[in-house]
């Protein structure tokens, strides 16, 4: 893992036409380079915001996003190409096969072909999802569903992965299966941005993690080394929980 920023956010804010506070309020840190880097926080801590304009799906208020060097705002078109997304709402189309929704989301980054069929091939062999290829999605499990659209966002091999609950509501067989090849498009190369609500997914698959809440920024490190600040804690999941005082947020 690289100690080169690929994302550097400097006092980011962000407040929602008619909003009584912002969303997100200053914050500011830094990913390196080939990380997996957690972005944790109860419902409506500001991590869905933040995500969003690192994303480029709506500008900040106030502050500054640098992407492998480049400012969103004057390089955008360069920025997006480099980025996947795996959002925690089924992105696919129920009515079309795996294989056509794989096509249709390939073809929006710029791949055709040979290429792009030997990526979608290649992906549903590594997922367990050949045989099943044509059938349509609206008669797939859960599972299934979150293994196509983890698919949809790394046909075009991003620089940079946006994760958001990527593991929402499937079996541990199919966790398993997403968690592994994960840390696979991660030793080749991806930097990947994860937001769940798993802690103990988190506290094993991430190399660093921020906590975030009411738009700020509570602590930041590797999981160990939160576990080790907070005496007592005997995990991540408590730490969490001490540190954003274990209210129910709806």
């Amino acid at each position: 893992m690289s100690n080169t920023p690929i994302i550097e956010i400097e006092q980011l804010t962000k407040t929602f036409r008619h909003a009584t506070e912002p969303a997100v309020k200053g914050i500011s840190f830094a990913i390196n380079r080939n990380e997996i880097f957690g972005l944790l926080g109860p419902n409506g801590a500001g991590k869905t915001t933040t995500i969003s304009i690192l994303c480029g799906l709506f500008p900040p208020t106030s502050g500054k996003v640098m992407i492998n060097g480049q400012d969103f705002q004057t390089h955008s078109t360069e920025i997006r190409q480099m980025i996947g997304i795996v959002p925690q709402d089924i992105a696919l189309y129920p009515t079309l096969n795996a294989r056509e929704n794989l096509e249709f989301y390939g073809s929006m980054y710029g791949l055709y072909g040979r290429e792009l069929r030997n990526s979608i091939n290649d992906w549903l062999n590594k997922l367990g999802l050949t045989d099943a290829a044509k059938r349509k999605l609206s008669t797939y499990s859960g599972g299934m569903k979150r293994r196509v659209n983890l698919i949809a966002g790394v046909l075009h091999k991003p620089s940079i992965l946006f994760l958001d609950e990527p593991t929402v509501g499937v079996d541990v067989h199919s966790r398993n299966v997403i968690i592994q090849h994960l840390k696979e498009i991660n030793a080749q190369g991806t930097t990947i941005i994860y937001t769940s609500h798993h802690m103990e997914e988190a506290e094993t698959f991430c190399t660093r993690v921020s906590i975030i809440d009411q738009g700020k920024i509570l602590t930041q490190g590797t999981p160990a080394e939160l576990i080790n600040n907070h005496p007592g804690a005997p995990n991540l999941e408590t730490v969490f929980l001490n540190l954003t005082k274990r209210k129910l947020r709806d």
